[in-house]
């Protein structure tokens, strides 16, 4: 679904006299609180400062937002900025400014480090992190206590011990576990990683059937699915869901990330959230994820994108759209000055894990597609009466080949 549009824009325009296109992803869960708003808010702030440049503002939601882009790519008509998932295929092209083209030396420098590694395509970085975040387990206090459980789980089996006693106290969905179409890349990184594993090795080689994964999905079949505490399909459901499900109360324990805070807390649910169990305590790395901010150089406009984004990645701005939508800042200044205020003491546990958390392999032009087909394949691989090997194996066997033909 589209929400208001404020116009196309002319993408041309003499001297200084210009409009800058940027398409932007919705951050919001509803039309009040959309990023149309804040970006409306943000591009009259920069006009009345740069008289000479107009900042028009699609936004579309997260469903809609990346293929609109790669349409307008295709058709030559791309726009001086998007605001998307991935970068990498369009720097592979050479359609994309690099940073250091655009933004001042501060701008730049001020990137917390492990979100502008992730930006980097061959060494160069071209994807500008745009809001962020990294994932810790959420449990409900209440449905712990009503089932007699005294302490938040810290391991795989702990995770297992729980829901049992949670199924017994009729809770619905005792682990949420959506590996629905929605975001299946995300929940299967996370247990890749808790399970000592993940999507790659240290030199991006695709390791999806390692021998730590095909383990992490056995036991998700047996201990979790297999045994009913899941509540439901995971094939079927999306995280979208799944958060409402532990918003209403129905959810004992499920991964998640900063917006669910806001979410369970506005129905009134008393949460907790640790760090992400891991196989015999709690795992080496959480996932963390960045949105990433892109400037096509097929406009020209590079002097007013930069002057721009500046603008954008001021600590003001930065730190606005973070509190507005429950994210972690991706500069080290805004990150500095959150740890700092009290008012979001409820994110300082996911923003401690930001330096080292590990990213989604955004810099293969493969990735794309591989998460593509992880969303439609991975449900299967915790089915009880499937093979978790097998469908890891044949999601391998696809990233091979299009590390083969694209890299």
């Amino acid at each position: 679904m589209t929400l208001t549009l404020t116009g196309c824009g002319s993408g041309t325009g003499s001297g200084d006299d210009v409009t800058l296109k940027l398409i932007a992803a919705d951050y919001g869960d509803s039309k009040s609180n959309g990023s149309q708003h804040y970006w409306d808010e943000l591009a009259r702030a920069f006009e009345k400062k740069n008289p000479g440049i107009k900042v028009d503002v699609e936004v579309y939601s997260w469903t809609d937002v990346d293929k609109k882009v790669e349409d307008l790519v295709k058709d030559g008509n791309a726009p001086d900025l998007a605001q998307i998932g991935a970068y990498a295929d369009y720097a592979a092209k050479g359609q994309l400014y690099s940073a250091d083209q655009l933004l001042n030396v501060t701008t730049q420098a001020d990137f917390t480090p492990s979100l502008a590694e992730a930006g980097e395509y061959k060494r160069v970085q071209y994807g500008m992190p745009f809001g962020a975040s990294t994932r810790r387990l959420f449990y409900n206090k209440k449905l712990f206590a009503q089932a007699g459980i005294t302490a938040p789980p810290q391991t795989w089996d702990d995770i297992a011990h729980d829901a049992q006693l949670l199924k017994a106290h009729g809770v619905k969905m005792p682990f949420a576990l959506p590996l629905g179409p929605e975001e299946t890349q995300a929940e299967t990184m996370q247990w890749m990683l808790s399970g000592g594993g993940g999507y790659t090795d240290s030199i991006g080689k695709y390791t999806i059937d390692s021998p730590e994964n095909v383990k992490t999905f056995d036991w998700l079949q047996k201990n979790l699915v297999g045994k009913g505490l899941t509540g439901t399909d995971p094939a079927k459901l999306n995280r979208k869901d799944a958060f409402q499900g532990f918003a209403d109360g129905d959810v004992g324990m499920l991964n998640g990330h900063p917006t669910l805070m806001k979410q369970a807390a506005a129905r009134g649910i008393d949460y907790g959230t640790v760090e992400l169990p891991g196989t015999h305590g709690k795992a080496k790395a959480t996932m963390g994820v960045a949105d990433w901010m892109m400037a096509f150089k097929q406009g020209g406009h590079r002097a007013q994108v930069g002057k721009f984004l500046d603008f954008v990645y001021s600590d003001k701005n930065v730190e606005k759209f973070s509190g507005d939508y429950g994210l972690l800042p991706v500069t080290t200044s805004a990150s500095q000055a959150m740890q700092a205020d009290d008012k979001y003491t409820e994110l300082h546990g996911f923003l401690e894990q930001l330096p080292n958390a590990e990213f989604y392999p955004a810099n293969k032009t493969s990735w794309p597609l591989i998460s593509k087909t992880v969303k439609a394949k991975m449900g299967a691989a915790v089915d009880p009466r499937g093979n978790p090997a097998g469908v890891l194996t044949d999601i391998q066997n696809t990233a091979d080949a299009a590390d083969n033909t694209g890299e």
